[in-house]
């Protein structure tokens, strides 16, 4: 690896440190209780603190032209993977206003309120995330599924929309790392050289406490929830949507697919039912698309200012300077986990981070002997945990264009992301499990 000197390495990752910065800005001031007609807002946009971090990423890459930086820039901006979200989230918002256009949220979301009794509806919901995200292997299809239904159920029982949406984000993160048909599992596995269910063995061994104290904690914040005066009427052609949506998505089809899928289906139903015209329809999908725009914004300027970090060294600086002085077992599992973390802000990808450095993670578990299973599931338990409270992670900027939320309203209550992560930490501490560690 080429050696990067401290000045270099810092100076690369100062674009990074300088968001970070305005991002801890905009959470003490959103909660000082700023107001703009009577509605708290953070003083600084979160669109605004990447913008003044793009430029000054642009700014501090002198040692290339100006157009050269441009160049480096776009090209992070306009990434395959990260132009792949983008379509999710244009997609996403058509789905989500036809659907509600139609009454689909709504009489979906009574149906949900007829069934559950309402002091389980938190518990209930972060199980169905859990279960859905480990049946389709991806958080981004568990959010577009459930967010919207958890945001009408908060409205609907007069909770704290940020905290409901927090609970699906966190359940979708529950299959996202034990699924096996997931991203981050087959890329950890595969880079550990070691068999899915060896690795899912040890992971759930370090999650399933976690897993199991955040449902008690939403049964307890759940308990006191009231129940609605008035639920609605249910009707089960207008569910139909949401089912084809969660059905093709268990079965394994592209989300892009599900949701195109989503969309016809919702355009067919309001036609017939005579919820909208065609060009009603067309408005609304409109509308829904535009709602997303602040969420594109925000990871394309991610997404260029990232690839500005990567472009300067500063991913390759991380990783010199973290595989520099292990000496112990534990040290090795430690640094692996620092690894991940540090990769997976710089990248806002979980799967590429483990990409990234699951060939140094192998590397450093051969020279210390740490057991690849557990390897494995450090990579996919700190990429998860990291993935999940980042404000700019795709999931989280797609959960709050569907929930209408800021993601630094959302970001407070991430409680089994935090969790996973406190659990990982612990488990190499205390070397558990014995028998892997």
């Amino acid at each position: 690896m080429i050696m990067i000197s401290n000045k270099k390495g810092l100076r690369a990752l100062s674009p990074l440190f300088l968001l970070l910065a305005l991002i801890v800005i905009i959470i003490v001031m959103s909660l000082s209780g700023t107001t703009i007609d009577g509605k708290s807002v953070p003083v600084m946009p979160l669109t605004v603190a990447f913008l003044i971090a793009s430029i000054y990423a642009v700014a501090m890459s002198g040692d290339m032209p100006l157009k050269k930086r441009i160049d480096t820039y776009s090209k992070g901006a306009g990434a395959s993977d990260l132009l792949l979200m983008l379509w999710i989230y244009v997609l996403a918002g058509a789905f989500a206003a036809s659907a509600k256009a139609i009454g689909s949220i709504d009489t979906t979301v009574n149906l949900t309120l007829s069934v559950l009794p309402s002091n389980l509806i938190l518990p209930g919901l972060f199980l169905a995330a859990c279960f859905i995200s480990i049946s389709i292997g991806t958080s981004v299809g568990t959010v577009v599924a459930l967010v919207p239904i958890a945001a009408g159920i908060a409205t609907q029982t007069g909770s704290n929309i940020a905290l409901i949406t927090a609970i699906v984000v966190g359940g979708a993160y529950f299959g996202d790392n034990l699924s096996f048909i997931s991203d981050t599992t087959v890329v950890a596995t595969q880079t550990q050289h070691c068999k899915m269910s060896d690795k899912f063995r040890v992971n759930v061994m370090i999650v399933a406490p976690a897993a199991l104290i955040i449902l008690i904690v939403y049964a307890i914040l759940g308990a006191n929830v009231q129940a609605p005066t008035h639920v609605g009427e249910v009707s089960f052609i207008k569910v139909l949507p949401y089912l084809v949506v969660l059905i093709t998505a268990i079965c394994g089809m592209n989300v892009m697919v599900v949701l195109s899928l989503g969309i016809v289906l919702c355009g067919i139903i309001g036609l017939f039912a005579g919820d909208f015209g065609l060009f009603g329809w067309f408005l609304n999908m409109n509308t829904g698309i535009i709602g997303m725009g602040e969420m594109v914004i925000i990871a394309m300027m991610a997404g260029g200012m990232l690839g500005m970090i990567k472009r300067n060294g500063g991913i390759d600086y991380i990783i010199q300077k973290l595989t520099a002085h292990v000496n112990t077992r534990r040290g090795a599992e430690l640094s692996i986990a620092a690894l991940v973390s540090l990769v997976n802000i710089c990248t806002a990808n979980n799967t590429i981070a483990i990409l990234t450095v699951g060939g140094i993670s192998q590397q450093i578990g051969d020279r210390f002997e740490v057991d690849n299973r557990k390897a494995a599931s450090i990579l996919d338990t700190f990429s998860c945990c990291i993935q999940g409270i980042l404000p700019y992670g795709v999931q989280i900027l797609l959960a709050a264009g569907l929930s209408g939320q800021s993601p630094i309203d959302i970001l407070p209550y991430l409680y089994y992301p935090f969790a996973i992560g406190i659990a990982a930490l612990v488990a190499i501490l205390i070397r558990y499990p014995k028998k892997y560690s």
